[in-house]
């Protein structure tokens, strides 16, 4: 069988890219020759997959709890992925340093469709937490939550990086510091970031076990994070586009989009279920990991905004309110002791 134009010229390619790395064609074409054809179970890695979940007790429901939260941790990998192409400008470097194109500089096209993305992965995550809300029986979560302690999803590093990585860090700062440190070092408004406050003992403020393992483990990779990332947040790759590509309105909407569905959704979705599960007659009960989540969760309380320029000072003076008239009016109903 003579071997087309086409395919000779795709060798001579393939010959010449091995060859610049110093390798030999013709020995990874027996490698082809000899590999069995790739499956869906082993290209996906199912086994290892689903070998993943380790309950700590018998009940059945905590397999939902931990598949869950692996789901989300996969969701934050994809967004993880998209915030980083915006934030390098597209730029695509193989693992042998060879730039595979895309742009050398960061197009509204090219923002406007990874935003979406990002955009689509968090609503897909909210919309899904229904899973977590009503996918479980209370008497079992309540149960099984004890033998979790310390852990707690306060613990999501993944999410911390997010947040970093799309706004400048003067806006993460706690808001009875926010002003003080509004031109302070990054490194500083790191060290007052406002959900250092969610997982203090009231009575004492200390730090709880959840959140000395938490900054234990990654509070100096945070700031490492943040040396890298701060000078190309999304928020100043915005700012650094022409005067007209920041008046475009897709690239507005989505950024608005994206301030809403990680400081207002997100939160107020765990605050829904939080208050499912652990409201109690006579008060309410610590999160996992003794996290105040009464305080640490609702927007309003923290007024957190990525992008404050895009809003109105109606809007952020409104934080979250909408949400809570339009989505959390049946729990209000029902639960008198939400916070006020």
């Amino acid at each position: 069988m003579e071997l087309s134009d086409n395919t000779l010229e795709k060798i001579k390619v393939l010959k010449a890219k091995y060859a610049s790395i110093g390798q030999d064609l013709d020995a990874y074409l027996d490698g082809l020759i000899y590999a069995n054809p790739l499956t869906y179970w082993d290209y996906i890695e199912v086994d290892a997959l689903l070998s993943l979940q380790k309950p700590k007790t018998d009940f059945p429901d905590e397999k939902i709890f931990i598949v869950y939260h692996q789901i989300t941790e996969l969701y934050f990998s994809l967004i993880s992925h998209e915030i980083e192409q915006i934030c390098k400008n597209g730029k695509n470097i193989s693992e042998n340093g060879e730039d595979l194109g895309w742009f050398d500089e960061l197009s509204p096209k090219f923002f406007i469709e990874r935003l979406k993305r990002v955009n689509k992965y968090f609503e897909a995550l909210t919309h899904s937490f229904d899973i977590m809300r009503f996918g479980m029986e209370k008497e079992q979560f309540t149960k099984f939550r004890m033998s979790l302690l310390s852990a707690s999803g306060f613990q999501a590093a993944s999410y911390r990086y997010i947040e970093i990585a799309c706004t400048d860090l003067k806006y993460l700062v706690h808001e009875t510091k926010r002003d003080e440190l509004l031109n302070g070092d990054i490194h500083e408004q790191l060290d007052n970031i406002y959900w250092r406050r969610g997982a203090i003992v009231e009575g004492t403020g200390e730090k709880t076990l959840t959140l000395v393992d938490f900054e234990n483990k990654y509070l100096e990779k945070f700031h490492e994070f943040a040396d890298e990332y701060q000078p190309m947040n999304i928020w100043k790759k915005f700012k650094n586009l022409s005067e007209e590509d920041q008046k475009n309105p897709d690239i507005i909407k989505e950024l608005r989009e994206l301030d809403v569905n990680v400081n207002i959704n997100w939160p107020l979705i765990h605050f829904r279920t939080a208050a499912r599960y652990l409201a109690q007659a006579g008060g309410e009960s610590k999160g996992t990991g003794g996290t105040n989540w009464q305080n640490y969760l609702p927007p309003r309380f923290q007024r957190r905004v990525f992008y404050p320029e895009l809003w109105s000072e109606q809007e952020i003076n409104e934080w979250g309110k909408l949400w809570v008239e339009e989505v959390f009016a049946d729990h209000l109903k029902t639960e008198k002791k939400l916070p006020k």
